[in-house]
């Protein structure tokens, strides 16, 4: 039979594609040119969430699973994970349920081994738990725990993970990790000395290892998350007057890092407090000093003699307008 040069020609074609597709991938920023709708990105693909029981977590799992990814799902509470799973296979998608205290590394290394076992390395592994502690260092002395905590869930829980899947993640010469950070980082806001701390020990590590493994396909994106309404935030009352994400949009960020693998996904404000401190530090540190000052602490009361709420200043309300998404 006479070769079909159609096809030949379109075999070829889609290959010389595919090999240009997998090799802009593996260049920094090439997944701005080169993005996937998120179905195309997690079609037939393993996504793992951790703290995927509520919040932002539970929205970006649900997107996932929509766009017919293969969600594994990891919190502690059995209960909660099923009930997002329920909702995902309703709309046709696909979850397991993975349990996981992701402050005890045994737990940690019980729960990847039986990932493994079941469903190889994830495709994606978005670190997305975490504990975050607003307390200033003057109320701090005698709280050495507060930051032992934040760094076993926010920093040890996600290193674990990593060392745990980047191994297969290599050897199949594909991998995605995302851990979700904070805008806090990039504006250095004061009371959130511990959590700060636990995220940029991530952020460091992260750095320090994409170098290593950008030659065998595994990608790492840091998303500088702003505020969003969440449970974490909500015994900080000061916070329901101020603008926040929704769980969905904040899950979109992270969709939108699966479907385009940038180093770093973040707001224009956050970027330019970045900016601003390493250009005039100290000019920065008198601005959030202020901020400092205007903001109460969590547990400081906010009601005058008739025990009523204080009234919001207008200072307080330009400051929150003009920093729109900073936990401060």
């Amino acid at each position: 039979m006479a070769p079909n040069l159609t096809e030949i020609a379109y075999r070829s074609t889609r290959a010389s594609l595919a090999t240009l597709r997998a090799f802009g991938q593996r260049i920094p920023g090439a997944g701005e040119v080169l993005a996937h709708s998120l179905e195309d990105a997690v079609n037939g693909r393993t996504v793992m969430i951790t703290g995927a029981s509520s919040g932002i977590g539970k929205a970006a799992a649900v997107k996932i699973g929509t766009a017919r990814g293969t969600v594994l799902l990891v919190a502690r509470t059995r209960e909660k994970l099923e009930e997002v799973g329920r909702v995902i296979e309703q709309l046709g998608g696909t979850a397991f349920i993975h349990t996981c205290d992701l402050t005890d590394a045994d737990d940690i290394d019980r729960m990847a081994a039986e990932v493994l076992e079941q469903h190889g390395a994830p495709d994606v592994l978005v670190n997305n738990a975490g504990r975050s502690i607003r307390r200033s260092v003057a109320r701090s002395y005698d709280r050495f725990h507060d930051y032992q905590r934040t760094m076993q869930l926010n920093y040890f829980g996600p290193v674990k993970l990593i060392l745990d899947f980047l191994p297969g993640m290599r050897e199949r010469e594909s991998g995605h990790i995302i851990n979700i950070s904070t805008m806090g980082l990039q504006v250095n806001t004061p009371r959130f000395a511990a959590y700060l701390a636990s995220k940029a020990a991530l952020d460091a590590f992260s750095r320090s290892i994409g170098a290593e493994i950008i030659g065998d396909g595994v990608h790492i994106t840091t998303v500088y998350m702003p505020l969003v309404r969440t449970p974490m935030i909500a015994p900080t009352r000061m916070y329901d007057h101020f603008p926040t994400l929704s769980s969905e949009e904040a899950a979109g960020m992270i969709c939108d890092a699966i479907r385009r693998r940038p180093k770093r996904v973040a707001t224009a404000l956050g970027n330019l407090g970045q900016l601003t401190y390493a250009i005039a530090p100290g000019a920065q540190d008198l601005v959030v000093h202020r901020a400092f000052k205007l903001f109460p602490e969590s547990d400081a009361p906010e009601r005058d003699g008739d025990g009523k709420q204080d009234p919001e200043t207008a200072e307080q309300r330009a400051f929150r307008r003009a920093t729109r998404g900073v936990h401060w």
